[in-house]
């Protein structure tokens, strides 16, 4: 279960983004957290990500607490999520090819005999070919990029996958594409899902439940 309970987080202490964040998911479900931009959601899905240390409330991952963040949480926890940012160019190294980019987290945690065939499995399930992989991010279009992204969040083959707005830069086609890569993954494996965006249609047919930023946030001053 991954699960954040009571949530207050921001960027300066003193003027958080939100406050009382709660919202629960079970193994092996998607939901899908719905609201318009800039109301703090991307904020939210960092924590869930460990990539952000809130100011109060609590993190529980698969039943144990997130006590460290980042780099400095345990490698089971950090590993047990992967994530997909709504922009792919700020969230890639540009000196790395796509087979590096999706290989980083392999080499990262000491598993780079596995980088090979890891790319290798992962790039036709996300629509990348063998020459795409060997350009650089200023020589692909975003949703190629973004492809490589999704496939680098995959590669530790993590039980929680957490996507920010994901499609949002993207057309339907590639749309399609990349949430049918995310429910193939989530099929073999019976990962779990939070899918962050302000499109409703789209994540009320992708997701097992959508929840709207209202129910489960109480903004400053509320």
């Amino acid at each position: 279960m991954l699960e954040l309970d009571a949530v207050t987080a921001g960027y300066t202490p003193r003027e958080p983004v939100f406050r009382g964040a709660s919202l629960t998911l079970a193994p092996g479900e998607s939901v899908g957290l719905l609201g318009p931009s800039g109301c703090g959601k991307s904020t939210l899905a960092r924590v869930a990500a460990l990539l952000h240390r809130p100011d109060a409330g609590r993190l529980v991952l698969d039943g144990t607490e997130v006590t460290a963040w980042r780099h400095r949480a345990p490698r089971e926890q950090r590993t047990a999520v992967g994530v997909v940012f709504q922009q792919p160019r700020t969230a890639a190294d540009p000196r790395l090819s796509l087979a590096d980019l999706i290989a980083e987290p392999l080499r990262a945690t000491g598993r780079k005999a596995e980088a090979a065939a890891r790319v290798a499995e992962l790039a036709p399930a996300v629509g990348l070919t063998p020459e795409l992989l060997t350009r650089r991010p200023h020589a692909v279009s975003d949703g190629q990029l973004q492809r490589a992204c999704l496939a680098r969040a995959l590669s530790l083959r993590p039980r929680w996958l957490v996507c920010d707005e994901m499609t949002a830069m993207l057309d339907a086609s590639t749309t399609a594409a990349l949430v049918a890569a995310v429910e193939s993954y989530r099929r073999e494996t019976g990962a779990g899902l939070l899918a962050v965006g302000h499109d409703r249609v789209l994540l009320n047919r992708w997701c097992d439940r959508t929840v709207e930023w209202k129910d489960c946030l109480r903004t400053p001053g509320a």
